[in-house]
Parts: structure tokens; C-alpha cells; sequence
């Protein structure tokens, strides 16, 4: 079965610096028919201006994983972590008991582009961290590459979750499967092109829900990229 959430039925914030649309309920829009997928709650895709920014703010209990589609992300936290994040890489911070960060626009000429993704960790109250990697283009052109999981495995990050990331960049007619185990379910999130997902169309912004399926099946109908999340 498959479920579709369609980019323009998502919620939004729109301020000066930022316009933010929420898979997921998140921040003042609510909407109690999307709370999120299994463990995933919160996918937000993110235009942020030149020199915009979030000040700091402080999160627990949440593993926040962000993806830079375009431009590049300046990141500060507690733990001391100052990086840059850019197209190609991936960011993962365990709140855990808590940490303060800001997110800041890293160029004042041009826009940044990213995906953040929440999702509810398999334990509370653990030491916060911090992680960062980049994945070649290569490693993801016409294949889902592992970007994130429970343990690391083949260099991705460790996720505090039984979930499994996995990001794909598809050339038009580039297929792509995964298998889903039983009582397992994936969540399929479009960040540019169009594709058809175990039959049905989706297009940027677009995400969709497979459950009691026996596998994922990806065909680019145009030059598009996404992630995969296999979630428990």
C-alpha cells in the first residue's frame, strides 16, 4: 500500500528570511492526520535567504539529520561543533539530554537549500552528539546509498533508531529497488525530479508511505534525487 503526501497539501511557514514547508505537523501548523511515520516525525524542506538564519535554540530527544540540497549551511552547537554543511552531506545530531545550536545561511549572496528530518530516538536521555559526512555524487548516482544507520554500517552515520537512511541521485530511466521486510515500512522523500514510486508519480516536494509491501521500486522519469527512509 502506498500513501501519498503531496507537496502542495503540506503545511508552511513563511517569514522574511525563511519559507519552510512541513510534511509533518511542526511549529504552529498542526494538523492531527500528519504526525509523522513510525519513528520519522518531522520532514521540513527549507529555503533559507541570503544572511537568514535560526539563532540558537534548543532541542532533547530527537536525532535531527539535515541534508543540503543547494548552497551551504553554517551550523554552531554546545558541544562546540562549528562546521559547514554542503550539497553531498549529510549532518546527524543526537540531542539527547539537550544541546543549543544555531543554523545560519553560511553565504550572504545566495540562498541554501536543505532538508531536515526528525526522528524519535530508541532511548532517552543520552549524552547529545554531533556527526557529519559527505557522500560523493558517484556513491549515489543510480543507486540508493546508505547514508544512516543503527551501525554505521559502510561509512554512514549512526542513527539512535532502528531506521535506516538511504539517499539516490537518478538519471531519467535509472530504476532502483529495496526490499522491506515484514512489519517494516518506508517513507520516500522526492527532493528534485519526478519519479514513479511502486507505480504511482511523484514530484519534488512530494512524499509518500509504503507499508505491507513486499519491496521499494524507484524508476526516474527525469533527472531527480531523493531519500528513502526504512523504518521499524
Amino acid at each position: 500500500m502506498i500513501t501519498i503526501r503531496r507537496a502542495a497539501d503540506r503545511g508552511r511557514t513563511r517569514i522574511s528570511w525563511l519559507d519552510s514547508r512541513h510534511t509533518f505537523s511542526f511549529g504552529e501548523y498542526q494538523d492531527p492526520k500528519h504526525m509523522g511515520f513510525r519513528a520519522l516525525r518531522v520532514i521540513n524542506e527549507d529555503h533559507v535567504e541570503p544572511g537568514g538564519g535560526f539563532a540558537k535554540h534548543g532541542h532533547r530527544d530527537m536525532e535531527i539529520v539535515t541534508y543540503v540540497l543547494r548552497g551551504a549551511l553554517a551550523h554552531e552547537d554546545s558541544l562546540g561543533t562549528g562546521s559547514t554543511i554542503r550539497p553531498g552531506e549529510l549532518q546527524r545530531m543526537s540531542a539527547g539530554t539537550g544541546i543549543q545550536h544555531s543554523e545560519f545561511n553560511a553565504s550572504q549572496q545566495e540562498g541554501v537549500h536543505f532538508l531536515q528530518i526528525w526522528i524519535l530516538p530508541n532511548a532517552t536521555g543520552i549524552a547529545p552528539s554531533y556527526e557529519q559526512r559527505e557522500f560523493a555524487a558517484a556513491e549515489r548516482q543510480g543507486r540508493l546509498r546508505l547514508v544512516a544507520s543503527p551501525d554505521g554500517a559502510n561509512g554512514a552515520l549512526t542513527l539512535r533508531q532502528d531506521a535506516r537512511i538511504y539517499a539516490t541521485q537518478l538519471a531519467p530511466g535509472d530504476e532502483v529497488h529495496l526490499p522491506i521486510a515484514a512489519g517494516r515500512g518506508v517513507w520516500v522523500q522526492v527532493a528534485s525530479g519526478a519519479l514513479r514510486v511502486n507505480g504511482e508519480r511523484l514530484v519534488a516536494g512530494d512524499g509518500a508511505a509504503i507499508e505491507d509491501a513486499a519491496a521499494l521500486d524507484i524508476e526516474a522519469l527525469e533527472a531527480a534525487e531523493a531519500l528513502v527512509l526504512d523504518l521499524a
